[in-house]
C-alpha cells in the first residue's frame, strides 16, 4: 500500500509471551476497581520488560477468565489502557501494547519518559551561561566542514587527551590511548554487553538496577542474573556465590549514588568485589555516570582491579541530558580497540559537533564551573527532601537529585507504590516505582523521587508537599 509517496510496511504485532495471573495478587488485594488498576498493570509491565511495544495480549474472555475477572471489567480496563495510550486495538488483529509511557510537560513542550533521571537546570546560573557562550565561540571557530566528516571511532586525539586529564580527577591513571568517547552511556552499555557476555552466560546486576540496562538485555536476549544488596549496596558474598553456582559474563554496577536507591559502595565492599572478579576472571563494567556528583567518594572500581574493569562515566547526569557524551576506559589497548570496534558496529561514531564543544568545555574551565553549580543546587535539593519527608526512611545522597522513599507496609497495605506513583504523576511529580528497575521479580514497594530537569526550587517544594501530602493521605485510609 502506497501513501504519499511513502511505502507502508503492514503491522505486524507480535504474538504474546506471558501469562497474565501475576496481576491477580495486586488485583485482590487493591483498593481500585480492577479497570482502574489494569491500566497501571500494563504500564508496570512495560517498564519493568514483563511487556514490549507490539506484543499481543490475550483476547478479553481469555484474560477475565485468567483472572477472574467479569468480562465487562476487562473490557472497561482496556478502554482505560487506550486512553491512557497503552494499547491499540485494531479488527482483526485484537488488542496490542503501543508502548507508551506517561510522561511530565517540559519547558521546550517534549515529554519525559518517567524513568529519566535527569540532573537540574539552571539556565539563569553565570556558569551555565558562560558555558553556553563558550559553545557558541567553539563552533564559530571550527572548521564546520571537518565537523561534518567521518572521523575515527572514539573521539580525536585532542578529544581524547582533553577526556582523560578531565577523568583523572576521579580515575588518576586514565590515559588517552585506552579512553573511547562514545554518544552517551546507554551506546556503551550496549556494546559492553554484547562484548563481554556470550550464550549460556549471564550479567549479574543489583537487584535494582537502571532500567536501560534491563531493555538491553532483553534486546540482546541477555540473562541477568539479580545479586543482593542493602542500605549500603552490593553485598559481596552474593557476587563470590554467583561466580560459583553459574557461568558469569560480567559484573555490572553502580556504585555512586546508585539509582534508585542512592546507596555509595564503601571502600571495604569495594576491595571485596574487586577480589572475587579477579580470582573468577569476571569483567566489571562501572558505571560512574553519578560519581561526579559527589565532592568526595571512595576510589573507583577499576583502581582495585584495572585489568579488569571498563570504568565508565558521562555528562549527561550533571551537565545535561541532552549532552550525549560518554568516557569509556578499558582495561588496556588490546581491549580498547575491541571494544571500539563493538561500539562503531552499532553507533559508527558520537558527534564531532558535540565532541568538539565538549572538549572546548574541558579546556576552559567551563566543565569545573557547572560542576560546581550542579553540586550547589544538588545540595539545596538533598536537603529540601528531607526537610519535607522527615517523617519517612526517605534516603538521598547530599549531592544528589533524587531520592529512594520506602514505602512501609502499614502504607501500602491497601495501595501499591505503582498506585502511589500513579498519583502523584497526576500531580506533576516525577515518582517512579520500584518495578521500573527491579529485575528479580520482587521490587520492593517504593518509589524514586526525582528533583531534576526544569523543576525550579518552588517547584521542588509543591513537589515535596504533593508527596507529603499523598503519603499522609494514604496513612489515613489505612488507619
Amino acid at each position: 500500500m502506497q501513501t504519499r509517496g511513502v511505502f507502508e510496511i503492514p503491522f505486524q504485532p507480535l504474538e504474546i509471551r506471558m501469562p497474565f495471573t501475576h496481576w491477580t495478587t495486586r488485583l485482590r488485594s487493591s483498593a481500585l476497581p480492577a479497570y482502574q488498576l489494569i491500566p497501571d498493570l500494563i504500564a508496570e509491565d512495560l517498564q519493568s520488560g514483563r511487556l514490549a511495544p507490539r506484543d499481543r495480549l490475550p483476547p478479553l474472555r481469555d484474560l477475565a477468565l485468567q483472572l477472574g475477572l467479569n468480562y465487562t471489567t476487562v473490557v472497561r480496563g482496556f478502554a482505560e489502557a487506550r486512553e491512557r495510550g497503552l494499547i491499540v486495538s485494531r479488527p482483526g488483529l485484537g488488542s496490542y501494547v503501543r508502548g507508551s509511557f506517561i510522561g511530565l510537560p517540559l519547558r521546550a513542550g517534549t515529554g519525559a519518559e518517567m524513568t529519566m533521571n535527569m540532573p537540574p537546570e539552571l539556565p539563569e546560573h553565570p556558569a551555565m551561561l558562560r558555558a553556553q557562550e563558550s559553545a557558541t565561540r567553539s563552533i564559530a571557530r571550527a572548521n564546520v566542514q571537518d565537523l561534518m566528516r567521518y572521523q575515527d571511532f572514539g573521539g580525536t586525539t585532542r578529544d581524547r587527551a582533553l577526556a582523560a586529564q578531565w577523568i583523572s580527577q576521579w580515575v588518576p591513571e586514565a590515559a588517552p590511548d585506552r579512553l573511547l568517547v562514545a554518544p552517551g552511556i546507554h551506546s556503551a552499555l550496549h556494546a559492553l554487553t554484547s562484548l563481554l557476555v556470550n550464550a549460556g552466560q549471564s550479567l549479574c546486576v543489583e537487584p535494582l538496577v537502571y532500567p536501560g540496562i534491563k531493555a538491553i538485555a532483553t534486546q540482546l536476549g541477555t540473562r541477568l542474573h539479580p545479586l543482593a544488596m542493602d542500605e549500603q549496596g552490593l553485598i559481596p558474598d552474593s557476587f563470590e556465590a554467583a561466580c560459583k553456582s553459574t557461568p558469569v559474563g560480567a559484573l555490572y554496577l553502580c556504585p555512586n549514588l546508585h539509582n534508585p536507591t542512592t546507596a555509595s559502595l564503601p571502600i571495604r565492599r569495594r576491595e571485596q568485589l574487586a577480589d572475587i572478579a579477579l580470582r573468577h576472571s569476571v569483567p566489571i563494567i562501572e558505571d560512574d555516570a553519578y560519581g561526579m556528583l559527589p565532592t568526595a567518594a571512595p576510589p573507583p572500581l577499576i583502581e582495585f582491579a584495572p585489568e579488569l574493569t571498563y570504568y565508565i562515566t558521562g555528562l549527561s547526569k550533571w551537565f545535561g541530558a541532552g549532552v550525549r557524551t560518554a568516557h569509556v576506559l578499558a582495561p588496556t589497548v588490546a581491549t580498547h580497540q575491541r571494544l571500539a570496534g563493538a561500539l562503531r558496529a552499532t553507533t559508527v561514531m558520537a558527534s564531532p559537533f558535540i565532541n568538539h564543544v565538549v572538549s572546548d568545555w574541558f579546556e576552559h574551565g567551563n566543565s569545573d564551573e557547572v560542576l560546581a553549580a550542579i553540586r550547589e543546587e544538588c545540595q539545596w535539593r538533598s536537603e529540601i527532601i528531607r526537610t519535607y519527608l522527615a517523617n519517612y526512611e526517605v534516603r538521598v545522597h547530599p549531592c544528589g537529585f533524587h531520592a529512594w522513599l520506602p514505602l512501609q507496609t502499614q502504607t501500602t497495605r491497601h495501595s501499591s507504590a505503582s498506585e502511589i506513583a500513579s498519583r502523584l504523576r497526576s500531580l506533576g511529580v516525577a515518582a517512579v516505582a520500584g518495578s521500573a528497575f527491579s529485575t528479580d521479580r520482587d521490587p520492593p514497594e517504593g518509589l524514586r523521587l526525582c528533583l531534576g530537569g526544569s523543576l525550579t526550587r518552588d517547584d521542588c517544594s509543591r513537589a515535596l508537599l504533593a508527596v507529603r501530602e499523598a503519603l499522609e493521605s494514604f496513612d489515613e485510609d489505612v488507619g
